[in-house]
């Protein structure tokens, strides 16, 4: 494909040096202020005259016009010459002539002579007009401009051509991976369910029954490529989030570069998983990979919640106890529900997240949590009995990763270990939230887990040193032990980040924990 359009652009560049060549070859060269043109032989061209050649064997004096002599004549067996000089000052130009006789001694080989041999032939200063028009283009600059414009002509072409060709190469690409090719039957008028009045959630309710698995890929191709985009809300480790909209809906894109497609990928191929839709765990709606020819942005579309993370959240906002309580519990119900491995033959596997943290957690309006980002999460398959995961454990935030992640001692050969892994995470989730919660006497600054042992931006090996080698943990303060709910958190805190990882509590005790503290009315500060 690519052989015979190289051969059409080495084309176009021989015309166009060929053209240039030319120019340079056969077009005169000025000086930009001052020039002096010695002209040997005026053509019949300029004069009217035809030339003719001195016969050496018949040597004829010839008369030409002379300036610096007495009687304004000379007499030579050569030939005439008039030289013409062009002076420019202060924007003016002015022309002068000079007229004398070359004797044929002086002159250069009679091969390379332009001769002049009629009586007073250098005497054209009648027909040249100072400052006057030049004379008109010649056929070779018309030559010359449609040779450039033939070469830019082929160029754009050629240039369309390897841009339509890259995009099915690109395409052709993708289908062989398994992504799936809607590009031929992405018209509306196929898609019923989209009429101008239908909200996301009832597409969602009739299209996946609540199973949760997504939205039909035609559907979620159509809902994308309506979407207007509005503006950024946060940037994250594989690209940026923006707040758009879709039918006065809100609704969150976040945007992959293509170079990261293998993550985009995989949260996709996550939230599509059978019954994982879950009102704690962030509601996807769409993928969508644009191509527009030269680069692909990859979309993955979910519900958006103004408050933003969990994060962004405790930095502005305090919580009282309920508010602490609420946050939790749905925090471990999403988790729990991520962790269950549900039987059947639309079954879903045991998922375990890898990066939970605050930045990853978002809060609702209601004041309730639902758990985002699932491009580093791992699936059991019980049918091999293996997790699919790539041979690397040391994934995520290296603030809240498990001592097992830290000394390399995770057993990535079984879910479980990475389940453990997340609830040591969400114990350190919990005391965030904890420290920002306001029992009526005031409550701590928000801090990030280990702030005061770990710098900012902590390596592997900081973070292994004091989790692992000296086997700290956030300080929990003294005065929650005063509040049955700040002690019943801090209880469960302790028991999530134990080192012994299979003393950990699960998500799914956690959660029951929780909802038996919520329900208890009688438990005050």
């Amino acid at each position: 494909m690519k052989r015979p359009w190289h051969c059409v652009l080495v084309c176009c560049l021989a015309t166009l040096a060929a053209a240039f060549h030319d120019k340079e070859v056969r077009t005169p060269e000025f000086s930009a202020d001052n020039f002096t043109t010695t002209q040997s032989a005026v053509s019949d061209k300029i004069m009217g005259h035809t030339n003719t050649l001195t016969s050496p064997e018949t040597p004829r004096m010839l008369k030409c016009v002379c300036t610096n002599c007495p009687s304004n004549e000379c007499e030579t067996d050569g030939l005439c010459y008039i030289t013409v000089t062009r002076e420019t000052s202060g924007g003016r130009q002015t022309h002068s002539h000079s007229h004398d006789c070359y004797d044929e001694e002086d002159l250069l080989p009679f091969s390379v002579r332009a001769t002049c041999s009629d009586p007073l032939c250098n005497d054209v200063s009648p027909r040249i007009i100072p400052g006057g028009p030049s004379p008109g283009p010649s056929m070779r600059y018309l030559v010359l401009a449609g040779a450039v414009a033939l070469s830019l002509l082929l160029t754009v072409v050629l240039v369309a051509i390897m841009c339509y060709w890259h995009h099915h190469k690109e395409r052709n690409e993708r289908i062989r991976r398994g992504f799936p090719d809607v590009e031929s039957i992405l018209d509306r008028s196929e898609v019923p369910l989209m009429g101008p009045h239908i909200p996301i959630r009832d597409i969602i309710e009739l299209t996946s029954s609540g199973s949760g698995s997504g939205l039909p890929l035609l559907v979620q191709r159509s809902i994308a490529r309506q979407i207007q985009l509005i503006d950024i809300i946060g940037k994250g480790r594989f690209g940026e989030v923006w707040r758009g909209r879709w039918r006065g809906e809100f609704v969150a894109v976040k945007i992959f570069s293509s170079r990261d497609e293998r993550s985009w990928f995989r949260e996709v191929e996550i939230y599509q998983t059978v019954m994982l839709r879950h009102d704690c765990l962030l509601g996807f709606i769409a993928a969508d990979n644009k191509d527009n020819g030269t680069w692909t942005q990859l979309w993955l579309v979910t519900d958006y919640h103004e408050n933003g993370s969990l994060f962004d959240y405790l930095m502005r906002y305090t919580v009282d106890t309920a508010g602490m309580i609420r946050m939790a519990l749905s925090i471990a119900t999403g988790l729990a529900h991520l962790h269950m491995d549900i039987m059947g033959n639309k079954g879903k596997p045991a998922i375990a997240h890898r990066d939970l943290k605050s930045k990853n957690i978002l809060v609702k309006s209601n004041g309730t949590c639902a758990i985002a980002d699932l491009g580093l999460a791992v699936r059991y398959d019980c049918t091999t009995d293996t997790v699919d995961i790539v041979p690397n454990n040391r994934v995520g935030t290296k603030r809240y990763l498990a001592p097992e992640c830290l000394d390399d001692t995770l057993n990535m050969n079984h879910i479980d270990s990475f389940k453990r892994a997340d609830v040591y995470a969400l114990g350190l989730v919990y005391w965030e939230i904890a420290r920002r919660c306001n029992t009526g006497g005031g409550c701590e600054e928000y801090q990030l887990p280990y702030y005061d042992m770990i710098p900012n931006d902590p390596t592997i090996e900081e973070v292994r040193k004091v989790v692992c080698v000296a086997k700290q943990r956030p300080v929990i303060p003294n005065k929650w032990q005063s509040c049955e709910d700040l002690r019943v958190m801090s209880k469960l805190m302790k028991e999530c980040w134990y080192h012994n990882a299979a003393a950990r509590l699960t998500a799914l005790r956690i959660k029951k924990t929780l909802a038996n503290l919520g329900a208890h009315d009688d438990l005050k500060c």
